[in-house]
């Protein structure tokens, strides 16, 4: 089966389509975006795609040029100069051109494989996606080969927001706690302005500390807010025996993203808030979106900070995993979509059934999705 590819947002794409789901991916930097759910009956399509796309000018930093949708980071986070290595943000996986390994369709699973062979630290990242029929969700793989070495790395997943402020209501499982970015400053080189008080350790998203004596705190469950600003905080979930979840819901649109990951793997979920806070080129004070991150890393600082010891591993979470040349790290991930009636508001709890998951919500509503969950245990999509 040779993969389908065509340009989408100025960006060479590979395709993926089966009944229910119509996907794209990027050659460079392999992110996807956009992912069109329930593309025959009201579709949805929840990813960001950043706002000069198809600009002229040069975006600046590699992981920029086609910044989308959900990616994976090797490092995760900003400052990836560690010992004698130079990463790019994000690292290589984010931002380098990725190859064509397989496409296939084998029953009702849909999958494509890329690889990538890194150079800063050498190895091999396979990336396998999968979709099912009559599922509207996204089955993902890594598997990292041939590396050695202390990393923090994970997803970047990042969600369109509508422009009404709090129309998109964000829950995860229980967490231990979370904290925000450690910044001294308000103002950055780059023109970026925050209002989360730096290094603050909080017990729930609904109320974040702030810089501001008249509102010292914020509803972090509910985005848009407070235009203007970007922002950064992390939150650790209580690993269980079931897998750890976040949701996006947005009544308005009628639907709710979710994500589903091994908290033991990833036990970090960073949320990336832009609202129009950044304002050096290509930012230009224009961007909008909302990053759900599930990671393992000191919050977005990259590999320095996440290698050696600081606040989170103090409290015993880890902040990097530690790769074996000889056993390959595999990471298996899930993230989808589900309509939802305007009077759901947002997430309480998460049942998982045998091969379905229902959403609870604070107005009292449920609904149900089929998605083979234990693909995050196992790797495994049944009926292949």
């Amino acid at each position: 089966m040779k993969p389908v590819m065509k340009s989408i947002e100025n960006k060479p794409c590979w395709i993926m389509e089966n009944d229910s789901i119509e996907l794209a991916v990027t050659e460079q930097g392999a992110h996807m975006a956009p992912v069109t759910f329930y593309k025959n009956t009201k579709p949805v399509q929840p990813y960001y795609i950043s706002p000069w796309q198809n600009e002229p000018e040069k975006a600046g930093l590699p992981v920029l040029e086609p910044l989308r949708g959900n990616f994976f980071c090797m490092p995760f986070g900003a400052v990836n100069t560690y010992r004698k290595e130079e990463h790019p943000v994000h690292g290589e996986p984010a931002s380098s051109e990725w190859k064509t390994k397989s496409a296939s369709r084998q029953g009702p699973v849909t999958r494509l494989v890329l690889s990538l062979k890194t150079k800063v630290r050498p190895g091999t990242v396979t990336k396998t996606l999968s979709i099912v029929d009559g599922h509207n969700a996204v089955y993902t793989q890594h598997s990292l080969e041939g590396y050695s070495g202390k990393m923090c790395l994970g997803h970047h997943a990042t969600l369109a927001v509508p422009e009404k402020d709090g129309s998109l209501r964000v829950t995860t499982c229980p967490i231990r706690f979370g904290m925000t970015a450690g910044r001294d400053y308000l103002c950055h080189s780059d023109r970026e302005y925050s209002f989360l008080a730096p290094g603050a350790v909080f017990k729930n998203l609904s109320k974040v500390p702030t810089i501001w004596k008249d509102e010292p705190f914020v509803d972090l469950t509910l985005f848009p807010s407070k235009e203007g600003f970007e922002d950064v905080a992390g939150v650790y979930q209580k690993p269980g025996t079931k897998p750890s979840w976040t949701t996006a819901a947005v009544p308005s649109m009628g639907y709710l993203w979710y994500s589903l990951k091994n908290a033991e793997v990833l036990p970090q979920t960073v949320l990336w808030m832009s609202n129009k806070g950044r304002h050096a080129p290509p930012w230009n004070g224009r961007n909008r979106c909302l990053g759900l991150e599930d990671t393992c890393a000191f919050l977005a600082d990259g590999l320095k900070m996440s290698a050696k010891k600081n606040a989170l591993t103090e409290q015993g979470i880890a902040t990097t995993v530690t790769l074996n040349p000889k056993k390959p790290l595999i990471i298996n991930y899930i993230e989808g979509v589900i309509k939802i009636p305007s009077t759901f508001d947002r997430v309480t709890s998460v049942k998982f059934g045998k091969e379905d998951i229902t959403f609870l919500s604070y107005s009292g509503k449920e609904v149900k999705t089929p998605v083979f969950w234990n693909f995050i245990e196992n790797g495994i999509l049944p009926k292949e």
